[in-house]
């Protein structure tokens, strides 16, 4: 559950000396990095990057649907499994749709594709309420860049090749012992041997053998247009999709998600922006990120949108501690907060940054220090749209329209529930007579080495079994003085402890009673590689295409 405790009212541009704006059913413009750290942004204090357009652990499926994700594994690992966003989810481009807006996602997806066909798209963007996709539908991934070292499912990738070498080894040790006359049996069997072994390898080799070609796609629509992607022309490419949607679409309305890949390794960057950095190859990411955000605003600007133009910049967590190439850091900074990506509980992983700009709607320069969460877009864009969220669920978020605009003080959240996959390992409540922010840790992830702060040894953090610890009676954090959480309260602080773990807890049991089981989307038999699943441009398995079409053709 990503959480923005602080919706900060960056100036992205210079304040407009408009008094008011066109509020029916603006453009809506919404910009997600990828594992960026909130300490990584200049209005979040960090004054080593440079930033000329941005002074400014819930998951996507969330901010789509509004609702808190829960399920067994943590994300979809080929583009040709079957799980991904329920075919009967709401999400906002459905909303907006009815409403009248033109819908466009340009960049990530990661929600899944097919679920019997290659050709069914039933997860596509499509299907899910917007009117024109570009971009990757899975994620990227180490394994898109060809120098670089394996990263999807890598552990289990090394155990199949060590059981194929030893069981390779067997059996030429055993024709070995054939052909000398030391061992006693028959050719068809060590043949038959041999044939086994050949299948098994295959059948893993099919998929993690061709993990580029399989997963590191671009897509236009239902059309694979580059298979495997060339990274270093994504960026670009992104670019030149978005700009040229709010042209097409400059009359309005539209509703535009701009999925970016930055910041998420491997942190392909233009040669123009290499080196340019003081933090290495994720700093010169950063400032390529910045500029690219720049020229999409540039744009608005261009075609005199901006007043008519809600825009919100955000990341879909925090970064990403663990990533590293030997001793050089290839992920975030989350500043003063413990930990970071993929550790559902520690504030490094769910706070991420918040930043509006509206002008004449919404004030510039304002900070608004409540907790809110990703969560939240849903219901806060279907409010701008006027439409109305579905009625036949819980929506866990808030509209934040009454907080921007300062029409309410507090927000509207007064529990927040932090979960890992499916396991809650926190909770926050904001007590609004005192306004104290108090956090209740039920399980912890073991930081390896010891004291590193991070799981490295692991990749990242997991979500149960050894490497957590469950806390009874649990750890007791208050944010308001304490938000890096570095000093627990004691359960022999006396009655303040037992009041607040009390009545998180019976915020707890009250969250889980009003949740209903939803078809498992993150099981292995959702998540494994399916060969009739697998989007090809081209005859299967014969994948291959760099089609360079304009922007908005197909």
């Amino acid at each position: 559950n990503s959480l923005n405790v602080l919706l900060v009212m960056c100036l992205l541009l210079k304040t407009c000396e408009l008094k008011s704006a066109n509020t029916s059913k603006p453009n809506i413009l919404l910009i997600m990095a990828d594992d960026l750290g909130i300490g990584d942004l200049g209005c979040y204090g960090n004054d080593t990057l440079r930033y000329h357009e941005l002074g400014m652990g819930v998951g996507r499926e969330a901010v789509l649907g509004g609702m808190d994700a829960t399920d067994g594994y943590r994300a979809l690992m080929w583009n040709a499994g079957s799980g991904g966003l329920p075919q009967n989810e709401t999400t906002f481009a459905k909303i907006l749709q009815r409403q009248g807006y033109t819908t466009g996602l340009i960049g990530k997806w990661h929600q899944g594709v097919n679920c019997a066909s290659r050709t069914d798209h039933c997860h596509h963007p499509l299907h899910h309420g917007f009117d024109y996709f570009y971009g990757m539908p899975f994620t990227l991934v180490n394994d898109c860049h060809p120098d670089r070292r394996p990263e999807v499912d890598a552990g289990l990738r090394a155990r199949l090749w060590l059981y194929t070498q030893v069981m390779a080894l067997g059996v030429l040790t055993t024709v070995a012992g054939k052909a000398c006359g030391l061992i006693s049996v028959s050719w068809k069997l060590v043949l038959s041997v041999a044939t086994l072994v050949l299948l098994f390898f295959t059948s893993w080799y099919a998929s993690f053998g061709f993990v580029r070609r399989w997963n590191c796609i671009l897509m236009r629509n239902h059309e694979v247009t580059e298979q495997p992607m060339v990274l270093e022309r994504a960026a670009s490419l992104v670019l030149e999709e978005a700009v040229s949607f709010i042209a097409r679409n400059k009359r309005g309305p539209f509703l535009l998600f701009v999925s970016l890949l930055h910041v998420h390794v491997p942190l392909v960057t233009t040669e123009r922006f290499l080196g340019k950095s003081q933090h290495g190859l994720y700093g010169d990411n950063v400032e390529e990120m910045d500029w690219l955000v720049g020229e999409i605003l540039n744009a608005v600007e261009e075609h005199g949108l901006k007043n008519t133009t809600l825009t919100y910049f955000t990341s879909d967590h925090g970064g990403h501690l663990e990533a590293r190439d030997g001793h050089v850091q290839l992920g975030g900074w989350n500043g003063i907060y413990r930990g970071g990506k993929g550790m559902a509980g520690w504030e490094g992983g769910i706070r991420v940054p918040g930043i509006f700009r509206w002008p004449g709607v919404l004030p510039a320069g304002r900070v608004v220090h409540e907790p809110t969460s990703l969560m939240d877009v849903f219901p806060t864009v279907v409010q701008l749209a006027g439409g109305q969220v579905p009625q036949d669920r819980v929506i866990d978020g808030r509209s934040l329209l009454p907080l921007l605009r300062g029409d309410a003080e507090h927000s509207a959240h007064e529990f927040l529930f932090h979960y890992c996959g499916q396991y809650l390992h926190a909770a926050r409540w904001h007590e609004k007579d005192s306004g104290r922010l108090w956090k209740v840790h039920y399980t912890t992830p073991r930081f390896h080495p010891e004291g590193a702060g991070a799981c490295h040894s692991s990749g990242v953090c997991p979500c149960s079994g050894a490497g957590v610890t469950h806390h009874d009676p649990p750890l007791l954090f208050d944010l308001s003085g304490d938000p890096s959480e570095a000093r627990p309260l004691s359960p022999d602080a006396g009655p303040l402890y037992r009041e607040a773990v009390a009545r998180v807890g019976r915020a707890v049991r009250e969250q889980r009673a009003s949740m209903s089981p939803a078809p498992a989307q993150l099981s292995f038999r959702h998540v494994a590689w399916t060969p009739w699943l697998q989007p090809c441009c081209g005859a299967f398995p014969f994948c291959a295409c760099s089609r360079d079409v304009g922007p908005g053709e197909t």
